[in-house]
């Protein structure tokens, strides 16, 4: 639920028509997010927040005690392809744009950047946001196991730099000084994944992977101009969050940093 801070960012982005970005790397909700602004669908992720991810049909503790989904993807994805679905032909339409959605290889515990097509985006995207022991099922690309993406690359900023990208705008859900702590998970995975060793080392090398792609941001190369988009310690929502006001509040804290990151980048970008 994190992911409501980028929305607001985004949101800011596609309501001023900024969009300078030729690659874009998106992870769990942050790709989904991303997926919406490029189809130029500025109010679906809010709405979907507001509408679907806060209802117990998506998060239910009781359902993941019995033994189901903690956070139903499977339920998320029909109803928001039945009613809300997006806008696929605009997406690619855009050439361009290149998007590029990351998921982790349960086998490798690597992580995969996969492009997507117009019969492939919402798997990629479901697959990316599918975190292990809180989403039950196997989800497969290309018949490779294939899960959340942020376990292996949570900031993919120094993928972006293996692609050519120079002039980089990383938008976190964390504030700056916030240091990766997987103990929990990384716990949970141990018990219920031990058919997944590689999944799981991963998990525990998560922080270090974290700490690696902070430390690029903040002492890039000489020859990278990187700008950080972060959400201010006032921001409450965590994983879990359903409280609406908290959801909201923290939607308009990214809208207004967003706006603030346009003037910023603009400035920046004068000469």
């Amino acid at each position: 639920m994190r992911g409501i801070f980028s929305c607001g960012v985004l949101n800011a982005f596609g309501k001023a028509g900024f969009d300078p970005f030729d690659l874009y790397i998106g992870v769990s909700a942050g790709a989904c997010n991303l997926a919406s602004h490029i189809a130029g669908q500025n109010e679906r992720n809010l709405y979907i927040f507001e509408h679907y991810s806060t209802t117990p049909h998506f998060i239910n503790f009781l359902k993941f005690l019995k033994g189901g989904h903690l956070i139903d993807l499977d339920w998320l994805w029909d109803i928001t392809i039945k009613e809300y679905r997006l806008d696929l032909d605009t997406i690619f339409s855009r050439q361009n744009k290149e998007f590029i959605i990351v998921v982790t290889s349960v086998e490798t515990g690597e992580p995969v950047y996969l492009k997507p097509d117009k019969g492939t985006l919402e798997h990629y995207l479901k697959v990316s946001s599918a975190l292990p022991v809180f989403y039950r099922e196997n989800l497969f690309v290309n018949n490779d196991r294939m899960t959340d993406g942020g376990i292996a690359d949570s900031i993919p900023v120094i993928e972006a730099y293996r692609r050519g990208a120079r002039d980089i705008m990383v938008v976190r859900s964390r504030h700056t000084d916030h240091i990766s702590d997987n103990t929990f998970m990384t716990f949970m995975g141990s018990l219920a994944l031990k058919d997944c060793p590689s999944l799981v080392n991963a998990m525990k090398n998560r922080a270090d992977a974290y700490k690696k792609a902070i430390q690029f941001i903040h002492h890039p190369p000489d020859d990278v101009k990187i700008m950080e988009v972060i959400p201010p310690k006032t921001f409450e929502t965590r994983r879990l969050t359903r409280n609406i006001d908290i959801l909201l509040k923290d939607f308009e804290l990214g809208r207004e940093i967003g706006f603030q990151a346009i003037s910023t980048y603009s400035s920046s970008h004068m000469n």
